[in-house]
């Protein structure tokens, strides 16, 4: 399952049709608004499904702009995890508890660390 926010920007004049609109449509959730933007979630079992939603939104009467802002998908996190414990490169002092965090140098690329 996949979950997005999509911000929804338009002229203050069109904000109470669009938000009519938004809140009668299956596409998204709504979640709060101002007088030129909107703020929804839409949800979808992949991010096609996700795409067509945001898609639908961007043609509403009004919408000046809907752009996806975050986006969180359960499947793709899992088949990493997946991929990272099949792979055996974490080094085991990163699941001991008894460590210091501090201890940890990042450097923007953990792959090209050393």
């Amino acid at each position: 399952m996949n979950i997005s926010s999509i911000v929804i920007r338009l002229l203050p004049e069109h904000c109470e049709s669009t938000l009519e609109l938004i809140k009668a449509s299956d596409v998204c959730d709504y979640f709060m608004h101002d007088d030129t933007k909107i703020i929804v979630t839409i949800e979808g079992e992949d991010i096609s499904e996700e795409i067509a939603k945001l898609k639908q939104i961007q043609k509403m009467d009004h919408v000046i702009s809907a752009d996806m802002m975050y986006s969180y998908s359960e499947d793709e996190l899992d088949k990493e995890k997946d991929q990272i414990e099949k792979s055996g490169d974490i080094n085991e002092w990163l699941n001991d508890a008894s460590e210091s965090a501090g201890l940890i140098n990042y450097a923007g690329d953990l792959k090209k660390k050393f």
